[in-house]
């Protein structure tokens, strides 16, 4: 039983790009809708002096989601439809996902 849930969270990953099996379980649509915007949110910390989370903020992301040429292969679509999915804003689950990434950086020294 532990197999199938762990090849249905495999495979629900790349619904309606490669599959047809959505998600279903919570996990499975967190990862559907931060897999696209972890891409973006790390190609902006990326462009800024900085090359990190921990300045970032909404506004910074929000200004380069809407430039559909900046990160062209994080698609909107599929970030919109899992926050859909989640029930989530697109601002919450942008802030929170910033703040999620932001745990696995560490300051740089000065």
């Amino acid at each position: 039983m532990q197999s199938e849930r762990l090849i249905h969270a495999t495979a629900s990953h790349g619904y309606l790009l490669t599959v047809d099996i959505a998600p279903e379980h919570e996990m499975e649509k967190v990862l559907y809708a931060v897999d696209e915007l972890t891409g973006l949110i790390g190609a902006v910390a990326l462009m800024r002096p900085s090359k990190s989370t921990l300045d970032l903020e909404l506004k910074s992301v929000k200004k380069k989601y809407k430039a559909l040429n900046f990160a062209a292969g994080c698609s909107r679509e599929v970030i919109q439809r899992g926050a859909d999915m989640l029930g989530r804003t697109l601002d919450d689950l942008i802030s929170d996902t910033i703040l999620a990434m932001r745990t696995l950086e560490k300051p740089q020294a000065e």
